[in-house]
């Protein structure tokens, strides 16, 4: 029986990345469902498209545990996650649902690396105020900080926070990394694994790369900041949540620290009056260090591959949640 899909990533309505998943699901009978408007969905925006759906190719749509448990999810069997982060999804109330939540792991790291680098690079040599003064017609030079030879922290030194040390050590940078789980793959490319608040004090470059969750909501805050070198540049290619931004902002404000380069907020989209909008010392972009166009294709092709193979009754290749096959309430019939 063909599934009725959701679909809330905005990627699949990018011809050169979502054409062959498109291809994918509609071959295997799929019947795909545009919103009105794309992710991430709050609770109140998605509750109302959920009746009838088997599943979501998803966004970081609001999964709360409510929605979830509603008489509108009573059909869903499958969260199928475009890129690696669940932390919008209640993973044990999905669990508890016998709904099967897919992501793709490692399959971002490059695109995500190579962002947090050209975040990187263009905050310490002022790339994008001479951009900006050049559109104005002026012609101002500034100055900016080398990063050869310099201390670049990592914190968080799983798959994307190790492809970002292996592209840093082409350029003669000393590694520091801190994460709960040290890793012998992070130390064979150089990083020496040390106390955050040795990180911190310490680096010239910080670069977050840590997952959300409960022990990282808020890690950089106040205390932290003000731990930093005065010349050192923050950057978040992470989630937004990971810093508090009251305290960045602060920082920005009063030059506890040179800059910062974000490309997670804490709400998405951004404000349009949010405070980083014009805070100094900052580049922002908008979510974008995963949008690599091979990458994306990559990436969308294996989420729309997850809900083929569920639906065809086989388990897709990578999910959050093993636990849920054993469970009574699961909603996919394996072969």
């Amino acid at each position: 029986m063909s599934w009725k899909v959701l679909i809330t990533a905005r990627t699949l309505n990018v011809d050169a990345v979502g054409r062959r998943a498109l291809e994918l699901l509609r071959d295997a009978g799929c019947e795909l469902i545009h919103p009105p408007k794309y992710g991430p969905l709050t609770e109140a925006e998605l509750l109302p498209l959920l009746p009838g759906m088997d599943a979501v190719f998803a966004s970081m749509d609001k999964f709360t545990a409510a929605v979830l448990a509603s008489k509108e999810a009573a059909s869903l069997k499958l969260i199928s996650r475009w890129g690696v982060g669940y932390d919008a999804i209640d993973v044990p109330a999905a669990t508890k649902e016998g709904v099967v939540i897919a992501f793709t792991p490692g399959l971002l790291n490059d695109a995500v690396a190579d962002y947090a680098m050209a975040l990187l690079f263009a905050l310490a040599r002022r790339v994008h105020e001479g951009h900006l003064s050049m559109r104005e017609g002026k012609w101002a030079s500034g100055w900016g900080h080398d990063i050869g030879g310099k201390t670049l922290g990592i914190i968080g030194c799983g798959r994307i926070g190790q492809a970002v040390a292996r592209r840093a050590s082409g350029f003669n940078m000393r590694l520091l990394g801190a994460d709960t789980r040290p890793n012998d793959d992070a130390k064979k490319l150089g990083v020496e694994f040390v106390p955050l608040d040795q990180l911190l004090a310490e680096s010239d470059f910080i670069s977050l790369h840590c997952a959300l969750t409960p022990e990282t909501r808020g890690l950089i805050g106040e205390a932290q900041l003000r731990k930093m070198k005065p010349s050192a540049y923050i950057i978040n290619t992470a989630r937004g949540a990971v810093m508090d931004e009251a305290a960045l902002l602060r920082a920005l404000k009063e030059n506890w620290i040179a800059g910062a380069g974000l490309d997670a907020f804490v709400v998405e989209p951004l404000p349009a009056d949010h405070p980083f909008r014009t805070a100094p010392n900052v580049l922002l972009t908008p979510h974008q260090a995963s949008f690599g166009f091979d990458t994306g294709a990559r990436v969308s092709e294996a989420a729309a591959k997850a809900i083929v193979d569920a639906q065809a009754g086989r388990k897709p290749q990578w999910v959050v949640n093993p636990d849920v096959y054993a469970s009574p309430t699961l909603r996919v019939k394996l072969e």
